[in-house]
């Protein structure tokens, strides 16, 4: 069968979960004409495959994160360089390009994609008039990027979250209602949360299982909110999401729940929950969110909790068996040397009751509300006390990468000031 379109995929493990599920869009809506996938490993196997792809139209899949951004940029440079035929449009997806289309376009991409892309992906595919496919921002005469009509925001059981024998986490929740001022989550996906089905997750699951997998993980923002369109747990609906997975799976099957890639709001951790995830989940830790131990912190990020319910979740979690990995995040706008000490002392308390510290710097993440807000200064006694958690093995992160990434972005702030209107295609 002759090929219309080569779909050529920048493959990286930091972005996998999103790639698949634009796959997971493709295989379970396939375009109307014939279409390949080829994945490309690094810069020169993308170039590679785009030089021995088959199709009449060549679409090449990026996805990054903002620190990537630069790097990323860089690799296009060298797949450009290195690709031999012409009429080879590349896309930039994923929560930097819906940030920041133009500096995506004005990087060299063709195409920044906005929003969630399973719908825009099948159009991309079928369409050559890229002014009829919603949700990308386009380069007009004059270098501006103009957006087309948005995408639809599907229930999630639209799509799967992996195409068959691209495995991953099954993500069962997307936007998030909290929409905490540093997370891009919930103004990239929206600020109300959307649950698949336990019906959609279980057939996820006996695929696997037909697969001979046994593992089960998810994708969520925030684990005991499954089924709940409001603050308060549903525990109900999260035990029959539990229960529906271990049904599914061979006596030897195992289903993972608040731990990696998903985490656990303090607030959330009670007695009662815990002995949920006793009965069902095969990990032994949970990721608690915990972000700063300054009340006044907490309060401005639009937290929605305390540093109470935090010393509280870590005591119930270790009370029940699960050791907490709690986020901590140093230099949030405004913070003062008074808050980043009552981090150190909460930390350090956790830390001393059984906790690992996971420390993170904060970055000025392209669309949240602190986008242009200043990292605030973190002295070298507070960097100390970070050193000495890590040592003794309480801690562990990337805060120090994480600083320079925040320098990068502020950076990328100046130079692309934030719009209060974007011009659309008409």
């Amino acid at each position: 069968m002759k090929v219309n379109v080569s779909v050529v995929v920048r493959y990286r493990r930091a972005v996998t979960y999103g790639m698949h599920a634009l796959l997971g869009a493709l295989s379970a809506r396939p375009p109307a004409v014939p279409y390949e996938i080829r994945l490309g490993k690094t810069a020169e196997g993308v170039a590679a495959e785009i030089n021995a792809a088959e199709g009449e139209r060549v679409l090449v899949l990026w996805s990054f994160y903002s620190p990537d951004f630069p790097k990323m940029a860089e690799e296009l440079a060298t797949v450009r360089a290195l690709t031999e035929r012409d009429g080879v449009l590349h896309v930039a997806g994923g929560v930097h390009a819906t940030a920041e289309p133009q500096q995506v376009i004005d990087a060299g991409w063709d195409a920044a994609a906005i929003g969630e892309g399973e719908s825009t992906i099948v159009s991309l595919v079928e369409e050559t008039d890229l002014a009829r496919v919603p949700g990308i921002a386009l380069r007009d005469h004059d270098g501006v990027a103009l957006r087309t009509a948005a995408a639809p925001q599907l229930p999630l059981d639209a799509f799967p979250s992996f195409p068959e024998g691209r495995w991953g986490p099954i993500e069962i929740t997307r936007g998030c209602r909290y929409a905490c001022k540093f997370c891009q989550t919930p103004f990239m996906f929206g600020g109300q949360f959307r649950h698949r089905s336990v019906a959609s997750v279980r057939d996820h699951v006996r695929l696997m299982v037909s697969h001979g997998l046994k593992d089960v993980r998810f994708i969520t923002p925030t684990s005991l909110s499954y089924g709940s369109p409001g603050p308060d747990p549903d525990l109900g609906k999260v035990e029959e999401l539990l229960s529906g997975c271990r049904e599914e799976l061979p006596a030897h099957g195992r289903v993972f729940f608040g731990s990696f890639p998903s985490e656990v709001r303090p607030e959330h951790v009670t007695p009662e929950a815990m002995r949920l995830l006793r009965r069902y989940a095969a990990n032994d830790n949970i990721i608690i969110g915990a972000q700063s131990g300054s009340d006044r912190i907490l309060a401005a990020s639009g937290r929605g909790h305390g540093s109470a319910p935090v010393r509280d979740a870590v005591k119930i979690a270790l009370e029940h068996g699960f050791r907490p990995n709690v986020d901590f995040i140093f230099g949030m706008p405004g913070e003062e040397p008074g808050d980043q000490e009552a981090s150190l002392r909460l930390a350090g308390e956790l830390a001393d009751l059984g906790a690992r510290i996971h420390t993170h710097t904060f970055m000025p993440l392209p669309g949240t509300p602190w986008r242009d807000a200043e990292t605030a200064f973190i002295p070298v006694e507070t960097t100390r006390e970070l050193d000495r958690l890590a040592q003794r093995g309480d801690a562990y992160g990337h805060w120090r990468k994480q600083a320079e990434h925040a320098r990068v972005l502020a950076e990328t702030a100046k130079r692309y000031p934030r719009r209060t209107r974007r011009r659309r295609l008409d």
